[in-house]
């Protein structure tokens, strides 16, 4: 497909640079203690400060979100060293080892099915301009271990009304880069590649539902999917999908790769649910990484602890049964 570019309406003013500025590292105590620009004063010029603030944003006082736990948040090194993405080993600390090899500039997501602006677009050109938020959020895995993880993005849903959504689409789909030369997990037929998952539309455009492109206020590390990644707090860890190229809305419930692996072990839903064990485990507690010196284990909540913003998606569903 072809380059595209949106029509002059959508055209965003700002470059890559502003959609991920690149502040130093700051503690989030200290930010939300509203200290960001003591911080940051000392190791950046005061008009790129300025600058950086003023894009980050558009010209506010930096401030948590409402969606955002007050859970203390794992640290970096945690973060990225004990991580699922298969793309790069299937070993917690393979994806650190070997991700550094991702080039992840320049970027371009294909946009297609039922959508009103569909074609490939440069990631700074498709985001650009879009109101980006720190959300602290709880991460559940699957495989029964959790974080906190302090992500900065955009609601899905931003994106989805600048591509232009049709009528008629139901679900959006989402795939992984396939580059073998640089992810060498997928020298291996450990899946089928390329990574696939998806929402139904209106999981997608739930407020909590959002693109990262950046950790910590730094640039997303390639670790953890860079430059673009879902994030979808409710549901298990493999739902939000990794390093993305593509885009596509549907009327039929698209291939998600592991419920198409294993759907007896991972439904299409994947919502957290302490009362559906996985087949080979209980999914009743769940282990915090960093927790102690043997990690803590603590109950699971029912929907990550964000049953009040989505209870209702499911209403009247048995979710025993779409799990």
């Amino acid at each position: 497909m072809r380059r595209t570019h949106f029509p002059k309406a959508f055209t965003p003013d700002l470059g890559w640079a502003d959609v991920t500025p690149k502040p130093l590292f700051m503690n989030r105590r200290a930010l939300m203690a509203g200290g960001a620009a003591a911080l940051a004063a000392g190791a950046l010029p005061r008009a790129a400060l300025a600058a950086w603030e003023d894009d980050w944003t558009g010209g506010e006082e930096i401030a948590a979100s409402r969606f955002s736990t007050d859970e203390e948040p794992n640290s970096l090194d945690e973060i990225t060293n004990y991580n699922n993405f298969f793309e790069f080993g299937t070993g917690k600390e393979d994806p650190a080892r070997n991700a550094d090899a991702l080039t992840t500039e320049p970027w371009e997501i294909t946009v297609d099915g039922l959508v009103e602006n569909p074609g490939t677009y440069d990631l700074a050109e498709l985001v650009g301009g879009l109101p980006l938020e720190e959300r602290i959020y709880r991460l559940r895995c699957v495989e029964a271990w959790s974080m906190v993880i302090p992500w900065v993005g955009f609601e899905l849903r931003t994106l989805l009304d600048r591509i232009g959504v049709r009528p008629e689409a139901r679900f959006v789909g989402f795939e992984t880069l396939v580059r073998p030369e640089e992810m060498p997990g997928q020298r291996r037929g450990i899946l089928e590649w390329p990574y696939r998952d998806g929402l139904r539309l209106d999981e997608a455009r739930n407020p909590l539902t959002i693109m990262a492109t950046g950790l910590y206020r730094e640039p997303l590390p390639n670790v953890n999917g860079a430059p673009i990644r879902l994030v979808v707090p409710w549901k298990y860890g493999f739902k939000s999908i990794k390093s993305i190229v593509r885009i596509t809305l549907t009327e039929e419930q698209p291939v998600c790769t592991w419920n198409q692996q294993n759907p007896r072990e991972y439904g299409f839903y994947s919502n957290v649910n302490p009362n559906v064990d996985h087949p080979r485990w209980s999914q009743a507690t769940e282990r915090r990484i960093g927790g102690g010196l043997f990690n803590s284990r603590q109950p699971t909540q029912m929907f990550n602890g964000y049953e009040e913003y989505v209870a209702d998606l499911y209403a009247g569903m048995d979710l025993s049964e779409h799990f």
